[in-house]
């Protein structure tokens, strides 16, 4: 056998047991969620009515039923992309209109990959909003909103996205070999600059973001700053509300840029003593360095996935395996990003894992520093209002939830 042939017949052995491994976790969350709907889990009985728990578990199965229809898009797409001949037919039409296989042509590659993605995922980002989220009473974005974020989001990916790409280009055809270490450097400095310019240059452009008021609210927030020895460069109110009725809160940037974000739906939904104890879990993220922990783990991730890039990027079978006649830099980067996925996903259960135990690091810091009883009911009130469900799937919970299941969270609070 070909060796084209024999990594052709793995990648579709792999994306077969992949989606099919997507398509079991999302159904055993579909059928646990279900069975569950007509009854509170006794440790929130006294705090969830029925009603709520019933949206919720409604809430749920219209997310999952959604994200099984897009599943099958997406493998579809996929297929189409590779086996299917979609990826060869865009490097004939752009060399040939290009006149060969240089930066333009990568370029171009990118953009119509790009937006046939987006072509593909926009009936299922447009009915999750219109449809699913307005049907529970979340939704609070209109046409024009969308509209606008969608031109933002192109915008971006011209002005930004563009001269990263032709960087990463350029060390890939200049740089030798070693091309991977010097794309892997460009690659963490460009994020490292994000999260400092992220704060004050990108997020306003997508909300406004106004002082947080003086008030009692202010008072406790400034005070667990002093507690905890954290300085930011502000704190800031976020306008939540037009997008969405979901609450949260975070801090955000890099050294002297670092701001704390309250979202205008959590302070209207909690009380003074409840949002201090969400901002002291996200402290807690902070004072543990969860954020550079993380950090270091996508870069060693990253590192390594360049390297194996490396090893490939030379090799016939690679682009032949998956549909493509003639090799090319940005052809392989686009080959990497589509298929590596597939068989990095039964991974997905550790970054989950890690996760996990990092928001339980986060709320024994908070208990600390805050009171454990109002972090409990902020994380409650959370729960009801933004329709989370209490009862998931233990399997599907272990490979997807990045947050610890809302009982095991909370009996682990009330220890303290």
């Amino acid at each position: 056998m070909n060796p084209d042939t024999l990594f052709g017949m793995v990648f579709l052995l792999a994306l077969v047991l992949s989606t099919s491994l997507r398509f079991w976790l999302a159904g055993r969350q579909y059928r646990h969620v279900r069975v569950h709907r007509e009854v509170v889990p006794f440790d929130f009985a006294a705090s969830i009515p029925l009603a709520d728990h019933r949206k919720a578990a409604d809430y749920t199965l219209a997310k999952v039923r959604l994200s099984m229809i897009a599943l099958v898009a997406e493998t579809l797409l996929l297929l189409a992309l590779t086996l299917g001949g979609l990826l060869q037919w865009f490097d004939e039409f752009w060399a040939a209109l290009l006149g060969g296989r240089g930066y333009a042509y990568g370029l171009a590659l990118f953009a119509s990959v790009g937006v046939v993605s987006f072509l593909v995922d926009l009936p299922f980002a447009l009915y999750r909003t219109f449809v699913v989220e307005a049907r529970f009473g979340f939704n609070k974005m209109t046409w024009r909103t969308v509209m606008a974020d969608f031109a933002k989001q192109a915008a971006l990916a011209v002005i930004v996205g563009a001269p990263l790409l032709l960087a990463v280009l350029w060390l890939m055809s200049a740089m030798g070999e070693r091309w991977w270490w010097y794309v892997w450097l460009f690659w963490l400095a460009f994020n490292l600059l994000v999260m400092l310019i992220f704060p004050t240059l990108i997020a306003p452009l997508f909300n406004k973001f106004s002082p947080l008021p003086d008030g009692a609210l202010k008072s406790r927030i400034e005070a667990l700053l002093a507690r905890c020895g954290f300085t930011a460069s502000g704190l800031f109110v976020m306008d939540g509300s037009k997008r969405s009725a979901h609450g949260n809160a975070y801090f955000t940037g890099l050294g002297r840029a670092k701001r704390i974000v309250f979202f205008d739906t959590l302070i209207a939904k909690l009380s003074p003593a409840e949002v201090e104890g969400v901002l002291a879990h996200e402290l807690g993220h902070f004072k543990r360095r969860h954020i550079w922990k993380r950090i270091a783990v996508m870069a060693a991730i990253s590192l390594a996935m360049l390297w194996l890039l490396g090893r490939v990027i030379g090799e016939p079978w690679f682009f032949q395996g998956l549909g493509v006649a003639t090799p090319s830099t940005a052809m392989a980067l686009i080959l990497f990003a589509q298929v590596l996925p597939v068989f990095l996903f039964p991974l997905t259960s550790l970054a989950s894992q890690l996760s996990r135990r990092h928001e339980y690091e986060a709320d024994a810091y908070a208990t600390a520093h805050a009171n454990a009883g109002d972090l409990i009911t902020a994380l409650v009130a959370l729960y009801r209002d933004n329709a989370a469900t209490l009862t998931p799937d233990p399997m599907h919970s272990l490979f997807y939830d990045s947050h610890p299941p809302a009982s095991l969270r909370i009996a682990r609070l009330r220890e303290f």
